[in-house]
């Protein structure tokens, strides 16, 4: 686990407004606990090595639908899912998708500056706002987003929507995941990859986000440390780890 030196960490009673990202509200949906030590303690869960191949894929996508956006034309992808929208052009555009920036409301209820960084943003004819999220992976299975790990993505749209919305804009319920996928089948290699562009669906529910504040805002007011989860593999290690180490190392046969 990683020290977050100067870190800005939450204060109890303070009157300050406090800066909650998406991934935060994901990790607490995750595990209490973990969010406490890391917003509340500085101590966070270790860091992960960046996904270069993704943030390509990510790079790239925006680049074809930035194209399309100054000409306001359909992606061939939007015609093909028969989605009757639009690129949704806006001057912010770029700072909403800023890592460590992106949209930012100020929630009244907690007093959180709640951000995340949108990946892009469609416009249909009533003028509602279609949330997009750019996935990639190389898989040989149908990609679906009803599996297990697939509600944090589901949450991640979610969360946009509600940021929008707060902000003064018609949000669609209908949001999509733009997901590219590498192909394992070609006999050569040739230095490149091939991939295969599919639309998903999700009709978003953002009921959940204020109750989820409001409960992240009283984990960080309380002085207790929230106990371990038994499904956070993050709990289950540390838990582990501690037993092993209080016995100075011997083994417990």
């Amino acid at each position: 686990m990683a020290w977050q030196k100067g870190a800005k960490l939450y204060r109890p009673g303070s009157s300050e407004p406090f800066k909650v990202s998406r991934s935060k509200i994901d990790l607490f949906r995750e595990c209490p606990r973990c969010f406490y030590l890391d917003r509340r303690l500085g101590v966070s869960r270790p860091s992960m090595p960046g996904f270069s191949l993704n943030s390509a894929v990510d790079h790239l996508l925006k680049k074809e639908f930035d194209a399309l956006r100054k000409s306001g034309k359909p992606h061939e992808i939007m015609k093909r899912y028969g989605v009757d929208a639009v690129p949704f052009v806006h001057k912010d555009l770029d700072v909403w998708r800023e890592n460590f920036v992106g949209k930012q409301v100020l929630h009244g209820q907690t007093n959180f500056i709640v951000f995340g960084a949108v990946d892009d943003l469609w416009v249909n004819p009533q003028g509602e706002l279609i949330v997009v999220d750019y996935k990639s992976t190389s898989t040989d299975k149908e990609i679906s987003l009803e599996d297990q790990w697939k509600v944090a993505y589901k949450k991640q749209l979610e969360t946009y929507q509600w940021l929008f919305r707060e902000s003064g804009f018609a949000v669609s319920n209908q949001a999509y995941i733009v997901y590219a996928n590498a192909a394992k089948s070609p006999a050569q290699f040739d230095g490149k990859l091939e991939f295969e562009l599919t639309l998903h669906e999700h009709r978003g529910d953002t009921s959940w986000v204020g109750p989820m504040l409001a409960a992240m805002k009283s984990c960080l007011e309380d002085t207790s440390i929230p106990d371990a989860s038994t499904t956070c593999e993050y709990c289950i290690y540390r838990k582990k780890a501690g037993t092993y180490e209080t016995t100075q190392g011997q083994l417990m046969l």
